[in-house]
């Protein structure tokens, strides 16, 4: 239900109507006469963007809440070097120094992914799971940074939290925090969830969470969750304009009370709720998609090629009525760049578009269009033109795996790469090579480096972080249309960091780190290079053999430490196969 209007001015921002649940009255208390409010802060890193943290935290001190707690990801993260990582706590703690109220923090995945970066959590901030009490006010944080779902959280915080909850469950108000939204991809979606089954149990009141970079709500079994977005980390804008927020809670005599704190105002707590993001969601992931890709011809222009867009009008109960409209670059040409389109609830349309590109190929065309995801409310969908490369995979001839690229049996390398932002690649020359046998993938690389003592090549284990060294990366789909990739990188060691991906729910890419390959790699490194051959059983990627004029679907890249970029095939990255080229067997 809806009450009250709380009225602070800010330098910024001005507190209206807030949103709350059904009252819980206590008598024996004093949060009718005295409330307590507190602030909750978003992900500030994920791509952040510099200094916006840093002003929410200033208007926070103005306002002077009781405390200030986290939802996680407060640092960039992601590497087991120490030295950065120490590096990125100070700067971060030196960000929040100002605050003169109680500060609490929770982990995200940025801050707590493996061993190392627990213990450098621990020694900066103590306890990853922990609890405390404000006022009457029992206040849990729980360490969800390196799970993936409730039920791989670990046995011994599973049972601190039983027991933690069981000896407050006298409490005024119970509230939970956390940093991955498991809830979202179970409760709010009818299904089964351990921590939530918990939280009934146990009479949790709210329950706050984030990583999403996106702002949703919603009450499941009395209990109120909510989704902080981005305090600072990259977003962008949500359907209702909401961007860079946080989160004001008061507490008193009347329950409980939450405002979003935007930079341009308000938002009621039910601004954006689980249910209507779950809609628009699917809309921006898969309202507009694509056909087969447009095919670039081998001096790099697009001829004439016939583009297939559906609109997918199936997530919505509202009548898609509306223009698709495309951006096209000054290369491009796209024939029509507008068409009115109808498409009812529960169906598709296919819309035909004529295509065509005489010079740079990136950027690429991009097509919109207005989707209505709830009443009264419409979010854009939007996706970039496909196209796609060729690179040709030649009979494999008494190719020897030593590293050192020699037989003449590998063919014309591919030397013609981009920068992950469209633009022309800026790493050092890099030649990549394919051939085949029928039972085996070959894979070849020669990346130039002209100071070769910068070069960063230190982990010596399959799985390690290699991707945040110098390497090379291969993106194969074997079988087209499967929506199973195999994401393969290996660094000038020989050493491998792979996993298996597929096509997940609601059109996400889903991983899974623990498939490993077997592979047959060596390495040379000279003085201004180094170079890679390898061996893949075709086997292990789901094929029986490899046939001529069979394709499939591939893309590929270079790192460079040194420069802090990459090179890559086509561009940008994704873990989408219908973004890639196609390796076409000889």
């Amino acid at each position: 239900m809806r009450s009250g209007t709380n009225l602070f001015k800010l330098s910024l921002i001005t507190l209206m109507a807030v949103v709350f649940f059904t009252p819980i009255i206590y008598a024996d208390n004093d949060l009718a006469t005295c409330p307590v409010r507190f602030v909750v802060l978003s992900d500030r890193t994920g791509r952040h963007v510099p200094g916006i943290y840093g002003e929410i935290i200033t208007e926070i001190e103005r306002m002077r809440p009781d405390f200030v707690i986290t939802v996680g990801d407060q640092i960039e993260g992601y590497t087991d070097d120490t030295t950065t990582l120490y590096a990125e706590w100070h700067e971060y703690d030196s960000i929040v120094a100002s605050l003169t109220m109680p500060f609490y923090m929770i982990p995200g995945n940025h801050d707590i992914l493996t061993e190392t970066t627990e213990e450098v959590y621990r020694k900066f901030h103590g306890d990853p799971y922990y609890s405390f009490d404000h006022r009457g006010l029992h206040v849990v944080v729980i360490n969800v940074g390196p799970y993936n779902s409730s039920e791989e959280i670990d046995k011994e915080q599973m049972n601190w939290l039983i027991n933690d909850l069981e000896k407050n469950r006298n409490a005024i108000h119970t509230f939970v925090f956390l940093h991955k939204p498991f809830w979202y991809e179970t409760t709010a979606q009818g299904k089964p969830d351990t921590l939530h089954n918990l939280f009934v149990n146990y009479g949790i009141d709210a329950v706050f969470t984030g990583h999403y970079h996106e702002y949703f709500s919603g009450e499941y079994d009395g209990i109120m969750y909510t989704s902080l977005g981005s305090s600072g980390g990259g977003t962008s804008i949500s359907p209702n304009g909401l961007l860079y927020h946080y989160g004001w809670v008061t507490v008193d005599g009347d329950g409980i009370h939450f405002a979003i704190l935007n930079k341009d105002g308000t938002r009621p707590w039910d601004a954006i709720t689980a249910e209507e993001r779950l809609t628009f969601n699917r809309i921006r992931r898969a309202g507009i998609k694509f056909g087969e890709p447009a095919e670039v011809n081998n001096d790099m222009t697009v001829t004439n090629a016939r583009t297939t867009v559906i609109l997918d009008n199936t997530y919505s109960n509202n009548t898609l009525n509306d223009t698709v409209i495309w951006t096209v670059p000054d290369n491009w040409k796209v024939e029509p760049e507008k068409l009115p389109i109808t498409v009812y609830s529960g169906d598709t349309s296919v819309c035909f578009f004529n295509v065509s590109c005489e010079g740079d190929i990136y950027p690429v065309p991009e097509c919109r269009c207005d989707f209505i995801y709830a009443v009264g409310k419409k979010i854009t969908a939007d996706n970039y033109l496909r196209i796609a490369r060729q690179a040709d995979c030649v009979t494999a001839k008494k190719i020897k795996i030593d590293g050192t690229i020699d037989e003449t049996s590998w063919g014309k390398p591919i030397t013609q790469f981009f920068a992950p932002e469209d633009g022309d690649t800026k790493t050092e020359p890099v030649k990549f090579y394919f051939a085949h046998d029928k039972k085996n993938l070959y894979l070849a690389a020669y990346c130039q480096e002209s100071i070769m003592d910068s070069l960063k090549s230190e982990i010596s284990e399959h799985d390690g972080a290699i991707y945040g060294e110098d390497c090379v990366g291969y993106f194969i789909e074997p079988i087209i249309h499967s929506d199973t990739i195999y994401q393969i990188y290996f660094n000038p060691n020989g050493f491998a960091f792979d996993q298996k991906i597929w096509k997940g729910e609601d059109s996400y890419a889903d991983a899974d780190r623990e498939w490993n390959g077997n592979y047959k790699v060596k390495t040379q490194k000279g003085e201004n290079y180094w170079s890679i051959e390898v061996k893949i059983p075709i086997k292990q990627l789901g094929l029986k053999e490899i046939k001529t004029d069979d394709r499939m679907r591939l893309n590929f890249r270079r790192k460079q430490s040194r420069l802090n970029t990459a090179s890559n095939w086509q561009t940008p990255i994704e873990y989408y196969a219908d973004t890639y080229g196609f390796l076409i067997i000889k």
